[in-house]
C-alpha cells in the first residue's frame, strides 16, 4: 500500500510537471530535459503556480496543509506561488453534499428534516479534512454545521506512513538526521492529525479557547451545540466577518490595521504563556475580523499545548532575545538540556549573538524569522542541539503569525509589540504577584491538610516501627533459611561420606 502511494505521489507530480522545482539545478538540468522529452505528452500550459497548487490538491489533505504553511511566507515564496497557494486556505473542493447529508443522517439516526429547520447543501467553506455548511436549528438559532470528509482517515494514514519512511531516511542519509529527531516530529504531527479526525475532540478544543477568551475585546470564539455533536459532526455558533486576508475590505470598514496586527501579536503570547492552549492552524483562512476590530476565530483541529516547564523556558529565551542578552539565551539551552553539559557557555553566545544581532531595531518589513529560525538551526549544528517535537507546532504558528503581520502591517515592530507583554508576564511568575498566586492556590490544600498532621505523623511513626519489626524478622528467617541451607548441606556430605565408606568395606 506504501508503495501504490508513494508511486501515486510520484506520477501526479509529474503529471503536473513539478520536477522543475527541484530539477532546476545546474547539475541536474539534464535529467530535466530528459523527462521532458520522456512525457512529451503533458500539457503544461498552465502557470507553475496553478500546477503546484492543482498537485496539493490531488495528492491529499497533509500536502493541502502544507501548501497552506507555504501562502503565509511571501519572503520565502515567489509571489505567484504564494497568490495560488492562498486559493487552498478555503477553496479546497468540496465533496458531494449528499455524502454530507449521509453522514448528518448516520450520525443523528434521523433525516435531517427531523434535526434542521434549514439546511444548506452548498458549502460555504471546504478544507482538507471537512467542510462546512449553513443551518438553522428549530428554534431558529443560525449555526454551522462541520462534516468529516468521508473516507479520509486512511487516506491520511497512508501519508503519515509515508513520512516515517522518510523520517528513517533522512536519519540514515543526513549526519544531522538523529539530532533532528525526525520520527519523533512526525509522531507529534500524527496526533494532532488524529484530533483533526475527531470533531468531538475539535469541540473541545473550542469550547476550552472560548472560555480562556470569555469576554475578550480581542477575539472572539464560536459557542458549541454538544447535543448535535459527533465523532464526524460539529455545530457551532455561526459567526461572520471579513476575511482577514482581504486587507482592502477591512480598510474600507474603518477598521486600523496597525492596531489589528499588533491586536494579532497580543493575542498569540496570551495564547502560548497565559493559557499555554494555543491555535496551531492560524492561515488567513481561519481567521475573520468583525467590524469593530475582533478576531474572530475558526478551526480548531490542531491546538497546541505547553507545559508550566516550556513556558518559563520560552519566556527566558524570549526576553533574553529582547534585551540581547544572549549570555542568557545560551544558560536557558544549558538548563534546559537542549545541548550537552559541556558546552561551552562562550562560544554559543557568540554563536547566538552573530545570528540574532542584525535583525533589532529594523521593522518587520526587512527581516525574516524563517531566514533567522534557518541560521540558529545551522548554528546549533555546531553545538548538538536537539530538536524539541512538542515545540514544533509552536514554531510553526510563530511563522504564521509573522506571514500574517506582514500581510497587515510591513512596519510591525514584533520585539516592541510583544516585549511588555512577555516582562509583564515574567514579574507574575516570578515576583512577589506569583508568590501570592500560589500561596492562594495552595491554600485550600494546606487548609485540608494541617489538621491531619499529627495523625499522619503518628500513622508514619508506627509504620516505621512495623517496619523495622518486619525488617527484622525478613531477616531472621534469611538467616534460618540460609542455616537450614547449610545444615541439609553439611547431611548430604555425611551421607555420600557414609555410603562411600560402608562401599569401601563391603568391597
Amino acid at each position: 500500500m506504501k508503495l501504490l502511494r508513494l508511486i501515486r505521489i510520484v506520477s501526479i507530480g509529474l503529471r503536473f510537471g513539478l520536477e522543475e522545482f527541484f530539477l532546476g539545478h545546474e547539475r541536474v538540468r539534464p535529467l530535466r530535459w530528459l523527462v521532458r522529452v520522456l512525457l512529451f505528452w503533458r500539457p503544461l500550459t498552465e502557470p507553475r503556480g496553478v500546477r503546484l497548487r492543482r498537485a496539493l490538491e490531488a495528492l491529499g489533505p497533509i500536502f493541502v496543509k502544507f501548501g497552506q504553511m507555504l501562502s503565509t511566507r511571501r519572503d520565502l515564496v515567489p509571489l505567484d506561488i504564494a497568490d495560488e497557494l492562498a486559493l487552498l486556505q478555503d477553496r479546497v473542493p468540496p465533496f458531494p453534499s449528499r455524502e454530507a447529508i449521509a453522514t448528518l443522517e448516520a450520525t443523528y439516526a434521523k433525516p435531517l428534516a427531523e434535526v434542521f429547520a434549514e439546511f444548506d447543501a452548498t458549502p460555504v467553506a471546504s478544507a482538507s479534512v471537512a467542510q462546512v455548511h449553513f443551518a438553522r436549528l428549530m428554534d431558529g438559532t443560525a449555526v454551522a454545521v462541520k462534516v468529516l470528509r468521508p473516507g479520509i482517515a486512511p487516506v491520511i494514514a497512508h501519508d503519515v506512513s509515508l513520512l516515517y519512511a522518510a523520517a528513517g531516511l533522512v536519519e540514515k542519509l543526513f549526519t544531522d538526521g538523529r539530532r533532528l529527531r525526525p520520527h519523533e516530529v512526525v509522531a507529534e504531527f500524527e496526533k494532532h492529525l488524529e484530533d483533526e479526525l475527531d470533531l468531538l475532540r475539535e469541540a473541545a478544543n473550542c469550547s476550552q479557547l472560548r472560555r480562556n477568551f470569555k469576554d475578550s475585546p480581542l477575539l472572539a470564539v464560536p459557542g458549541v451545540y454538544w447535543d448535535y455533536c459527533g465523532r464526524d459532526v460539529m455545530v457551532m455558533d455561526r459567526m461572520d466577518g471579513i476575511p482577514i486576508s482581504q486587507i482592502g475590505r477591512l480598510r474600507e470598514a474603518g477598521i486600523d490595521i496597525p492596531r489589528l496586527a499588533a491586536a494579532g501579536v497580543e493575542i498569540f503570547f496570551t495564547q502560548v504563556f497565559r493559557d499555554g492552549f494555543f491555535h496551531a492552524d492560524m492561515h488567513p483562512g481561519n481567521i475573520l475580523v468583525r467590524p469593530g476590530g475582533q478576531y474572530v476565530a475558526l478551526d480548531f483541529g490542531i491546538m497546541g499545548t505547553l507545559t508550566e516547564v516550556d513556558k518559563q523556558y520560552l519566556a527566558r529565551n524570549f526576553l533574553a532575545f529582547f534585551r540581547r542578552d544572549y549570555k542568557g539565551v545560551a544558560q536557558a539551552h544549558l538548563e534546559s538540556g537542549w545541548v550537552p553539559p559541556d558546552t561551552r557557555i562562550d562560544e554559543l553566545e557568540a554563536a547566538v549573538r552573530a545570528v540574532c544581532e542584525p535583525v533589532f531595531d529594523r521593522p518587520l518589513k526587512e527581516i525574516s524569522f524563517g531566514r533567522v529560525l534557518l541560521q540558529l538551526f545551522q548554528t546549533s549544528r555546531r553545538f548538538n542541539v536537539e530538536i524539541q517535537p512538542q515545540l514544533v507546532l509552536l514554531q510553526k504558528t510563530l511563522l504564521n503569525i509573522e506571514g500574517l503581520g506582514r500581510q497587515l502591517d510591513p512596519d510591525l515592530d514584533l520585539w516592541k509589540t510583544a516585549k511588555p507583554f512577555l516582562e509583564r508576564w515574567m514579574n507574575e511568575q516570578v515576583g512577589w504577584r506569583a508568590l501570592m498566586k500560589n500561596l492562594r492556590d495552595e491554600a485550600p490544600k494546606w487548609a485540608a491538610l494541617l489538621p491531619q498532621l499529627p495523625r499522619l505523623a503518628h500513622h508514619a511513626l508506627n509504620e516505621n516501627r512495623l517496619a523495622r519489626l518486619e525488617s527484622g524478622v525478613v531477616l531472621l528467617l534469611r538467616q534460618q533459611q540460609t542455616r537450614n541451607r547449610w545444615l541439609g548441606t553439611i547431611a548430604a556430605l555425611l551421607a555420600l561420606l557414609s555410603a562411600a565408606a560402608l562401599y569401601s568395606i563391603l568391597s
